[in-house]
Parts: C-alpha cells; structure tokens; sequence
C-alpha cells in the first residue's frame, strides 16, 4: 500500500469512527436519524469524508480487495452531495448502522 492509499484510508476510517461514536455517545437512534432533520445534517459530513477519502485510494489497491464496497461508499457521497430528487433517510439509516461498522472493520484490517 502507497503512503497517498494510507493516509486516505486513516482519515476515512477517522470519520467512521467518530461518526460511530457520537451516535452512541448522543444516543441517536435510528428512529432519531430517520425523523430529525438536525441529525441527518450533522451525520452527513462525516459520511461525506468518508466518501471523499475513499474515492482518492488508487485503482490498483481496489482492485486488490475487491471485496471492499469502494464503489458503494464513494458513491452514497456522491447522492448526499448532490441530492438527486431527495435522500432517502431509511437507506442512510441502514448504511450508517450496518454497512458503515463493516466497511470501517475492512478497513481497519487493511491498515494493519
């Protein structure tokens, strides 16, 4: 892995965990993102760094773990970035909660 791939990678992991970490220390719910505008907005930040940093790792280190949704993640910022009629807070939600703690885990395996 290239210095550029790693540091992308630390500063995505960053954000998915301090994401992971104020929703429990705020003790959002699901319901709570699904329904509170103020939550979606402060949750949507983070997920966009997420993305962002996750489009910039090389081609050659995706194609190496293809199992890694690269194009999943880069593209759920690409929607909250850009709207497109809307954000359905339901598929958020279940990103946020079930994909974002797989995806960091992923990660976290890959930067050790």
């Amino acid at each position: 892995m290239n210095d550029s791939d790693r540091r992308n990678l630390e500063r995505a992991l960053e954000f998915a965990d301090e994401l992971a970490s104020t929703l429990v220390e705020r003790d959002i719910t699901r319901e709570i993102l699904i329904s509170d505008r103020f939550v979606q907005w402060a949750i949507t930040t983070p997920l966009y760094n997420v993305g962002e940093f996750d489009s910039h790792v090389s081609k050659e280190l995706r194609a190496s773990h293809p199992e890694i949704p690269w194009s999943k993640v880069a593209g759920t910022r690409h929607r909250l970035v850009h709207g497109y009629g809307g954000t359905d807070w339901t598929i958020v939600t279940e990103i946020v909660y079930r994909d974002l703690p797989s995806f960091a885990d992923q990660i976290r395996g890959l930067l050790r």
